[in-house]
């Protein structure tokens, strides 16, 4: 099976949640755990433990194992075996963006067989969306996904995204019409989008877009599931929100993270 249908059928089963795995220092606070790897370890594994019957995929952010060094990547390793042990789906929160052998290197590193190999990542295409071509060529091979940055959550991203291209087209919806050309190309629907839900207006048309839609900025950053329909209301793609802190600041309490999703659901 391709990524994007392991995703559909995950979120057939359990619904369409991604939750993400910050190791924050606020969030190791509010665990009452250690600012260490040890720390760490405990809060993703509890949080895996808890939630994997209620959401589609996880989202490891790389960057808080990343900081403890190798023990810190041992950590994401054994983070990312104890998803795909419950048959959630991982997508490794990289944002990953380089050019030919580098970016080549990357994708052996996520997308090929490994200790942490995943089903998909996020990757950045400010290099160029031919850049990141090493990374969509292994994912299609591979059967994972890449998650295109494309319209952002963040309120600095507007400053590049909305921009214009040498032709005219404006830069986040030319990531888009890069991604859904590709996808019609291939068939694999393996190149998706990082769309924030925290906008008014997003500013592109996703009406040509198949694929799946990661949506960042929900809850913390003050977007709610209920806008969704409003703001993806023209296209038919996957869409997949995406919560961390507002779920993980509830732990370390299993029945609470899991409060805290339905809370985020009706939210």
């Amino acid at each position: 099976m391709t990524f994007y249908d392991r995703l559909m059928a995950r979120v057939d089963a359990v619904g369409a949640l991604c939750v993400g795995i910050d190791p924050h220092p606020t969030v190791l606070d509010a665990w009452g755990v250690s600012h260490d790897v040890s720390g760490v370890e405990k809060m993703a594994l509890t949080t895996v433990e808890a939630l994997s019957d209620r959401v589609a995929a996880f989202k490891p952010q790389s960057a808080f194992f990343e900081q403890w060094g190798s023990a810190g990547i041992a950590v994401l390793e054994r983070c990312i075996a104890a998803i795909h042990d419950t048959g959630a789906l991982v997508i490794l929160d990289v944002k990953r963006g380089d050019i030919g052998s580098t970016m080549a290197a990357y994708a052996r590193a996520y997308l090929a067989d490994g200790p942490l190999s995943v089903d998909a990542i996020t990757v950045s295409p400010y290099l160029g969306f031919g850049s990141l071509l090493p990374a969509i060529e292994l994912a299609e091979k591979n059967d994972r996904g890449v998650y295109v940055l494309a319209r952002t959550s963040n309120p600095e991203g507007s400053e590049i995204q909305l921009g214009r291209t040498t032709g005219g087209t404006g830069i986040a919806q030319s990531i888009v019409d890069h991604a859904a050309s590709r996808n019609r190309t291939s068939g694999t629907n393996a190149v998706g989008l990082v769309v924030g839900g925290t906008h008014e207006s997003l500013g592109v048309d996703l009406t040509s877009y198949s694929g799946s839609i990661l949506v960042p900025g929900i809850g913390a950053q003050g977007g709610t599931i209920s806008s969704l329909t409003r703001i993806f209301a023209y296209t038919q793609a996957l869409v997949l929100p995406s919560v961390s802190r507002e779920v993980l600041n509830a732990g370390p309490t299993p029945a609470h993270l899991r409060e805290a999703v339905d809370q985020v659901l009706a939210s």
